[in-house]
């Protein structure tokens, strides 16, 4: 009897989609049922998972995650970063601060002072000026759009008398402004918290009730 080698190889062709469909089917069960897993916890913080490529980042996010729900704290953050310009370096490291102190400079009007002593659109310019590279007043005023140096030093003096700002004469020279040294990481961090309130697509979490945990 001769071989019908098309009705062979057409039934070989349906018993591998056969067999394809089976391993799709369970590789999506087992997708579904993964996603359905509930999320582990420390105490009563919620694991987030995968959150960032590189596995440094999330290994310095899983020890915040259990120290935070080991203690019991609101919360606790590390950040670090180097901002460089006008031929000037800073470069900072904070880690697990707990972040039940840094609530507490709302509570005591710490930064009601702060951001009332910069929340204005022109100290702002010139700050942003002076953190570029030193500059004098003559040069704030043409960089910035003023009229006058007395214009400048109206918006220079609060910043001056708040620490932010000083005149470097020591080595640019008598009449060079620079944002001080140990306040560059503050007004780069406080830019990034601006950041994250306009565009929030790299936090996760559940901010219902439903997600604290039964006693």
């Amino acid at each position: 009897m001769e071989r019908d080698y098309g009705f062979e190889i057409d039934a070989l062709k349906k018993e591998l989609q056969d067999i394809k469909d089976l391993l799709t089917k369970g590789h999506t069960a087992d997708s579904s049922t993964a996603c359905k897993k509930p999320h582990k916890r420390v105490g009563h913080i919620e694991k987030m998972e995968h959150m960032h490529p590189d596995p440094a980042v999330m290994s310095i996010l899983d020890r915040l995650e259990n120290t935070c729900g080991s203690n019991g704290d609101n919360g606790r953050i590390t950040y670090l970063g180097v901002f460089a310009s006008g031929n000037r370096q800073s470069t900072w490291i904070r880690n697990e601060v707990n972040t039940n102190d840094l609530l507490a400079l709302i509570e005591n009007k710490m930064a009601e002072k702060v951001l009332a002593c910069i929340g204005n659109n022109d100290r702002l310019n010139i700050l942003l000026a002076i953190l570029k590279k030193p500059i004098t007043v003559a040069q704030l005023v043409e960089e910035c759009g003023y009229n006058s140096t007395g214009q400048v030093y109206h918006h220079l003096k609060p910043l001056i008398a708040a620490d932010l700002v000083k005149e470097d004469s020591d080595n640019e020279g008598k009449g060079y402004y620079i944002v001080q040294p140990h306040r560059v990481q503050g007004i780069i961090m406080l830019l990034a918290g601006i950041s994250d309130m306009v565009d929030p697509q790299y936090s996760q979490g559940n901010w219902n009730d439903s997600n604290t945990p039964e006693n």
